[in-house]
């Protein structure tokens, strides 16, 4: 759903062994960084905010140097602009590079906050570039922790500026650090989500993916040529054919024209963020060896299993299965063919309305301008409309009033291929508060049952809605469950803080609702009228 906003996107690339040449990088080892807009175009999915890159150069005085910008990759990188873009190469050409995509988790929406985030400094190992994926849950200790040391000051709300200081410090001295030791006694202060990569004024660079794997990172070697991504499609997109996910607690340092793999925490129960593979990811990629794409088809042969077992819906003529785009098309597609239904488009998405034109019109207006039923495709059919899944439900209503009545639809059964979102979300994931969030408001417990259901598909002015089960989750991305992060639809949090965050959470919650109720039990004061009423 249009609610629910990606996670950023990392990459990095690094030319090895002096001037061998790559098949990959026809205009020289000199020039790797041309790669990095191509990489960041495939990670959009995961950030359309801002874009930049930090590359490493010996031969230039700004040995390390950091491009970015507010916008898409293509706004960024000035890549409608040929002469511009040209320009933008030439001066960050180099044989190693760091790149970012970024949504906004926290902090304002300005270059200042886009990433990566550069520290210069005169002693070269001091000298830094670092770009993260995820969020630290115990951001709010590191604040203090930071604050706390003599002289230190933060001028920015974000993680990525407290992260920053976190590394200065443990690169202080007047040698230069093991940075495997650097980043093994970082992982003993972060709780949270943290896919990193890092670039400093020695050419050193260090790839690493947090203890618990909540986010994916994939790796890549063609001959000299070394290449990470957030995502496998960056990486085969580029021309690589090997591409593997990297092992949660793993590091991969490049020092000394060297490559070296590296375990920085210890091995522990892995927590992927299911959401990756339903919603977040290219449907192109793999990750953690699972397919994007195979794992959203089982999601709809989930949903057509259960429409079999309810059978609430008729399957006739009239029946036609129509996918939220875009993310909801595969599981729209594999429930169809195992129902024996069309799955047609019957809602056309503008792909070339940008954020920021749209970001002040109302909720309505919003939904309209993303999206245009197709009112021959809609007119009276019983549309079977497929949903990953739903967060606030405020887009969703507005989307269900267009189909009716733009599209002439005269029935809407909203399928949700996914289960319902009960908790928020503390590792990078736009959902923080339960308050917020659409299916607690009708459930008793963590159980949904079909009256709960019912009354979910009055609210939104469906004909009926159902959920997928939580189980349905692990079976689909064929993982087991646990070796998943499924905390946003169990409750149960893979890192201490996120429990506590979560506990928190539901008081405030509790204690918001109790004062509420208390506010509306109050008798209220007599209206007085006055002589001239």
């Amino acid at each position: 759903m249009a609610e629910l906003f990606h996670e950023c996107g990392i990459a990095a690339i690094y030319h090895l062994m002096g001037n061998a040449v790559s098949p990959l990088t026809p205009q020289g080892p000199g020039q790797v960084t041309r790669l990095m807009p191509r990489m960041l175009l495939d990670l959009q999915n995961r950030g359309q905010l801002a874009a930049g890159m930090s590359s490493f150069n010996p031969d230039r005085d700004e040995i390390l140097d950091t491009y970015k910008q507010v916008g898409t990759v293509i706004e960024a990188f000035r890549l409608n602009h040929p002469g511009k873009a040209e320009a933008i190469m030439k001066e960050y050409s180099g044989n190693a590079a760091i790149g970012h995509v970024r949504y906004a988790t926290c902090g304002p929406n300005t270059r200042q906050y886009a990433q990566p985030f550069e520290r210069r400094h005169g002693c070269k190992w001091k000298w830094f570039s670092f770009g993260f994926n995820g969020h630290l849950a115990n951001l709010d200790e590191l604040r203090k922790a930071i604050l706390s040391l003599n002289g230190y000051h933060l001028t920015k709300k974000n993680d990525t500026e407290v992260m920053m200081h976190f590394i200065a410090h443990a690169l202080r001295g007047d040698h230069p650090p093991d940075l495997v030791q650097v980043f093994t006694e970082l992982a003993q202060k972060f709780d949270g989500a943290y896919n990193l990569v890092f670039l400093n004024g020695m050419g050193d660079m260090v790839v690493l993916r947090d203890p618990k794997g909540l986010h994916p990172l994939c790796v890549a070697q063609e001959g000299p040529l070394f290449a990470a991504a957030s995502e496998s499609v960056a990486l085969q997109n580029l021309g690589f054919r090997e591409v593997r996910s990297m092992e949660p607690g793993e590091l991969i340092l490049i020092q000394d024209g060297k490559i070296t793999s590296h375990r920085f925490a210890p091995k522990q129960q892995s927590a992927h963020c299911f959401f990756e593979w339903i919603y977040f990811a290219n449907v192109a990629s793999t990750l953690d060896e699972r397919s994007v794409y195979l794992s959203r088809s089982a999601l709809g042969l989930e949903l057509a299993q259960q429409e079999r077992d309810l059978g609430k819906v008729p399957i006739d003529a009239d029946t036609i299965v129509v996918p939220v785009p875009d993310t909801g098309k595969a599981a729209a597609d594999a429930m169809a063919h195992a129902l024996g239904l069309p799955s047609v488009e019957g809602l056309m998405r503008n792909r070339y309305v940008g954020r920021t034109f749209i970001e002040g019109t109302n909720r309505l207006d919003r939904v309209r301008l993303k999206y245009t039923p197709l009112r021959e495709v809609l007119q009276g059919k019983r549309v079977l409309l497929i949903e990953d899944t739903i967060v606030r439900s405020t887009t969703l209503k507005s989307l269900l009033h267009h189909i009716r009545e733009r599209g002439g639809a005269k029935e809407i059964h909203v399928r949700v291929a996914c289960p319902p979102i009960i908790a928020p979300c503390f590792y990078g994931i736009d959902m923080s508060t339960v308050s917020e969030l659409f299916a607690p408001q009708f459930m008793k417990t963590n159980r949904l049952t079909v009256a709960e259901q019912e009354a979910m598909a009055r609210e939104l002015k469906a004909d009926s809605l159902f959920y997928l089960p939580v189980e349905a989750v692990a079976r689909c991305i064929d993982l087991p469950q646990e070796r998943l992060c499924r905390a946003c639809i169990t409750g149960e949090y893979p890192t201490p803080v996120g429990q506590q965050l979560y506990q928190v959470e539901l008081a405030r919650t509790k204690a918001a609702a109790a004062a509420a109720a208390a506010a509306a039990s109050e008798p209220k004061p007599p209206v007085v009228c006055g002589a001239g009423s």
